[in-house]
């Protein structure tokens, strides 16, 4: 939903501030593809660099902690049990489990993974998803604003671009309320609002320049 919105607030942003300069529709529509593509592969590659920088830290914290496991295994026995503790677990309890799980080494390194660093070592995050995921929601929201330049110009396409983002702007806020729990009347007029008030801006520029 926040790629979407992404898309969708910062193409028609650009869509209206060329269009206010009084250019014509295919340097508008230029305009908006490039700024689609643009932006699409910016989101995608960014998301990739902070999911293979987040990957790769989660990796060497767990190589740290098997190394660890591997040299100390009494202390890091002790150090689980007190976790447990800490929990409320009676401490004969939790020295028993503490001991039964570093029976196994990918056992205990899961244990310490998950109740120590509170990391899923099967479940570190895909880079190559999460740029895809971003690319194509990018995508989605920024070529809402783009249709009407496909087939129309002038003042027709300004107007039913701002129609079509401000539905859009809309729906994202209605689904995003679905998560949230806020009213869903309040995000839908904030998505709205937060769109209208960045092509209002973008569009200003472009009519003050000419």
């Amino acid at each position: 939903m926040f790629g979407v919105s992404d898309g969708l607030v910062s193409n028609v942003s650009l869509i209206l501030g060329i269009a206010g300069a009084g250019t014509t529709a295919s340097i508008v529509r230029t305009a908006g593809i490039a700024g689609l593509v643009a932006g699409a592969v910016s989101m995608a590659a960014g998301e990739y660099v902070s999911m293979k920088a987040q990957q790769e830290l989660l990796q060497r914290e767990l190589a740290v902690e098997r190394r660890e496991l591997r040299r100390y295994p009494k202390a890091e026995t002790d150090e689980l049990a007190r976790i447990y503790m800490a929990r409320g677990v009676d401490p004969d309890t939790a020295r028993e489990v503490a001991k039964e799980l570093m029976k196994d080494p990918e056992t205990a390194l899961e244990a310490h993974a998950r109740d120590e660093l509170g990391i899923d070592p099967q479940s570190l995050g895909s880079p190559w998803a999460a740029a895809g995921s971003s690319f194509v929601a990018f995508s989605i929201g920024a070529f809402i604003p783009l249709i009407p330049w496909l087939g129309a110009s002038g003042n027709g396409a300004k107007i039913a671009s701002v129609v079509l983002a401000a539905i859009a702007a809309a729906v994202v806020g209605v689904l995003l309320a679905r998560f949230t729990g806020r009213s869903v009347l309040f995000s839908a007029v904030r998505q709205v609002l937060i769109a209208t008030l960045a092509a209002s801006v973008t569009y200003g520029i472009g009519v003050a320049i000419g």
